[in-house]
């Protein structure tokens, strides 16, 4: 099937990757949403009202947040260097539309002042926050008491989060949390009554399927084949698409301490450098730059289609039932079994591919990514862009 391919370097232009043949797609220029901020990148009619109906927006109001959040990464990493070691992390705020950094020297804070960014003292660096989240990591050592549900530097709040589900609170999550707040006042603990868990299912962007059996979703296209979630294969585990053709093979899958994997294709295969939509479209992917958290962002997964919401928080550490994985980033995008290993962008930069989370698309829910840029690194690849 035919589908139109939608030029996109919004801040909100998700991307599932296309496997298999297929007819090369058409650009199609009247399915661009028309904008009222010069400034705003341009993204498809159809994704604009997918961002208008997640984020509460309208159309102008979602033109002008693209354009801000776009303003936003590039200040993020002038802050960065600016404040040095007295960085304590930052933040995109939708009411201002700006911008929030974190000092913990005034002088250092002042230098900062413009109309794109609002900076704010604290008590505590950034360097300072992730030792102590690098010191809980270590007292898991890789597993930690099921009621933990993860554990997580929070710039806003500039202190270190534990969320525990209590009603699975017991005797060793209770010596856990003692240990991990012992001298550390900014560890707080946060409550909810669900955990975690893996979006892949047993039932069934693309589909694909492992040993004709697990459905997970495409994450994005590399050279030689696609990059997934880690707890979806193992290495050797076949994968088939839709029609149940044999289209490759998990080559590299790490699970728990990370999720991520690649699978490498079989030769006739073609690999499209696109998300699906879910709506009829395509987009592009034209890089990996990291998004600033508050960024808005969206996800493609075969269960529930595209979905768009706000970075919450980056590096968490989620105590899965299977084990601890680390480095994830926090969203309030909601998910379901099957979207597992599916595409995370904002604007036409790649993000990262889903992980598992809480919740689902009926109630809301929180769901974790792993980002994109360490699953090239750790295998050696390179995304196919368009």
């Amino acid at each position: 099937m035919k589908r139109n391919t939608l030029w996109s370097t919004g801040a909100f232009a998700l991307a599932l990757v296309v496997v298999g043949a297929c007819m090369q797609p058409a650009v199609a220029a009247d399915d661009v949403a028309a904008t009222s901020a010069p400034s705003s990148p341009k993204v498809s009619a159809a994704l604009s009202a997918t961002l208008q109906r997640d984020l509460h927006l309208t159309a102008d109001q979602a033109a002008l947040r693209l354009a801000r959040e776009e303003a936003a990464r590039v200040t993020e990493q002038h802050a960065q260097d600016v404040l040095g070691s007295a960085y304590a992390g930052s933040w995109f705020d939708a009411d201002s539309g700006k911008l929030v950094a974190l000092s913990t020297d005034p002088a250092k804070a002042s230098a900062l002042a413009g109309k794109d960014i609002e900076v704010r003292t604290a008590a505590r660096t950034a360097i300072q926050l992730d030792a102590a989240k690098t010191g809980i990591d270590a007292l898991a050592n890789r597993r930690a008491p099921a009621a933990v549900n993860s554990w997580y530097v929070d710039v806003r709040s500039n202190s270190v989060v534990i969320d525990v589900n209590r009603t699975k609170l017991d005797d060793a999550a209770k010596s856990f949390l003692d240990k991990a707040r012992a001298g550390r006042e900014y560890v707080r603990v946060v409550e909810s009554t669900t955990s975690p868990r893996p979006l892949a299912d047993v039932v069934g962007g693309w589909p694909y399927y492992i040993n004709s059996a697990a459905r997970c979703s495409v994450g994005f296209t590399v050279y030689g084949g696609f990059v997934s979630a880690g707890h979806c294969g193992r290495p050797g585990d076949t994968v088939s698409d839709n029609a149940g053709t044999v289209i490759g093979s998990f080559a590299g899958s790490t699970f728990p301490t990370y999720d991520y994997s690649w699978v490498s294709t079989n030769p006739g295969v073609t690999l499209w450098g696109y998300v699906e939509g879910y709506n009829g479209s395509w987009y592009y992917v034209r890089g990996s730059a990291q998004a600033a958290v508050g960024s808005g962002i969206c996800r493609s997964g075969s269960t529930t289609g595209l979905r768009c919401g706000t970075i919450l928080g980056r590096g968490e550490t989620v105590n899965y039932p299977q084990g601890t994985v680390y480095n994830l980033t926090r969203t309030n995008v909601c998910a379901e079994p099957g979207d597992s290993g599916g595409s995370w962008i904002s604007a036409n930069q790649a993000q990262g591919v889903t992980s598992g989370g809480s919740g689902n698309c009926t109630s809301g829910g929180t769901t974790y990514y792993q980002e994109v840029n360490p699953i090239l690194a750790a295998y050696g690849l390179t995304l196919i862009l368009t």
